[in-house]
């Protein structure tokens, strides 16, 4: 019962990060945008994404039967699979790149199972139709439809004028941003629902032909919430203002395609990414707008992180697995704990060197250093961030010729006194 419970909130932690890593594929554009203030938004989304857990059970019987052998499922394995799914999230929110948690969960399991009973433990047919094509699929699909809507959105609206068009899209955005929210609950707190299920029938808690219990729901739908509420912010960043430099017309075209990819895949069972999804969408509302500029180097460093997504979860968890293997009973189950713990640690230290939140999440992207924060308080002379603008050098009537009767000296931190004289 131990080695059950430490499972089952092993689970509940990689739900936990899994809300906090795809906040921002419900409301990064919503926060770029400003139609709505980050901490409204992602409280926001952490209610919607709670309701949205109780809606469908579809991903959650993908996740439990049909991506490994239920029959070859053990508690040391669950275990393996899920460390590997948390530190590869947790190590894509540390860089900002938005990841899928959903392609973490499986790498981590299907890899976990490779160490620990070879080939035969894997359902391939289930991996392929269920996980890969979706993954190649889902961001093309969500590039043409955003792309398209995008382009729509932007014939009708040529000639309105902007301050009309940014107040009428914001109330827009914060509709479809709160469909994304739901869809994601639909669709993401299923996965740790799946795991849990698994872990109790590798614990002869329940049956093998057992449902999902209601207890299980209520949780899983709670750390997902919770987290979302915590925000990533890192990620939030990169999706809102690394990509696509994006007005309240994309932002609402974005976030409407993603809810309608992500609940048709719901519907269907498919253990989608959300994350790919919501980043397609992004880039296809970049496309679909004229003179957008999308950033393909940003992109690019994206598609090779969801390219390494499976094999790094899944050589994580193989790793965790022959560690426990290696030092044997609970000894070996409790290391493997140990190493997810002091992981998870060294990585929020290594966060707080260069923090992101609510406060700083909206500024501006700079393309030499990319996501780092270096906020300018030119004006008020206060820090922003990890530097002060220097207040520019004071001109004078020697270094610019007589044109320049007196200039203003500096009266105070970041203030300049009104001119003197006549300045031609």
């Amino acid at each position: 019962m131990l080695l059950l419970a430490l499972v089952v909130v092993t689970a509940l932690a990689f739900d936990f990060t899994n809300g906090f890593h795809d906040t921002g594929n419900a409301m990064a554009t919503s926060i770029a945008t400003r139609a709505l203030k980050p901490k409204t938004a992602v409280a926001l989304s952490a209610v919607l994404n709670l309701v949205g857990a109780f809606l469908s059970l579809a991903v959650a019987a993908t996740i439990a039967k049909g991506i490994v052998d239920a029959q070859v499922i053990t508690l040391p394995v669950v275990l393996a699979g899920l460390v590997g799914g948390i530190i590869w999230n947790l190590l894509t929110w540390l860089l900002g790149i938005p990841s899928s948690s959903s392609h973490a969960l499986v790498g981590g399991m299907v890899g976990a199972v490779l160490a620990a009973v070879g080939t035969s433990g894997v359902l391939w047919t289930g991996v392929v139709s269920k996980v890969l094509v979706p993954a190649l699929l889902a961001p093309l699909i969500a590039i043409a439809v955003a792309g398209l809507g995008t382009w729509c959105v932007a014939k009708l609206t040529r000639g309105v004028p902007q301050d009309l068009t940014n107040r009428g899209f914001r109330w827009g955005q914060i509709g479809s941003a709160s469909l994304v929210s739901l869809a994601h609950g639909t669709n993401d707190a299923q996965k740790s629902m799946g795991i849990i299920l698994l872990a109790l029938i590798a614990g002869g808690a329940v049956p093998a032909d057992a449902g999902v219990p209601l207890w299980v729901i209520l949780s899983c739908a709670i750390a997902m919430a919770l987290g979302t509420y915590l925000g990533g912010w890192r990620v939030i960043r990169t999706l809102g203002k690394g990509l696509v430099e994006i007005d309240t017309r994309q932002g609402m075209a974005a976030e409407t395609s993603s809810a309608a990819v992500i609940l048709l895949s719901s519907h269907f069972g498919f253990s989608l990414s959300t994350t790919h999804v919501a980043t397609g969408s992004v880039l296809g509302s970049g496309v679909g707008m004229p003179g957008a500029k999308v950033r393909w180097s940003v992109a690019g460093r994206m598609f090779v992180a969801w390219a390494l997504t499976l094999p790094a979860a899944g050589l994580v968890g193989a790793l965790c697995h022959w560690i426990e293997s290696a030092i044997g009973g609970t000894a070996g189950f409790l290391a493997v704990f140990g190493v997810l713990v002091v992981s998870s640690a060294a990585i929020w230290v290594v966060s707080r060197r260069k923090p992101v939140d609510h406060t700083n999440v909206n500024e501006e992207w700079d393309e030499a250093r990319g996501a780092d924060i270096e906020a300018v308080a030119a004006t008020t002379g206060e820090a922003g961030g990890e530097r002060i603008a220097p207040v520019p050098a004071v001109a004078t009537a020697s270094s610019v010729g007589p044109a320049i009767e007196s200039v203003g000296t500096i009266s105070g931190p970041g203030t300049v006194a009104a001119p003197k004289g006549d300045v031609r």
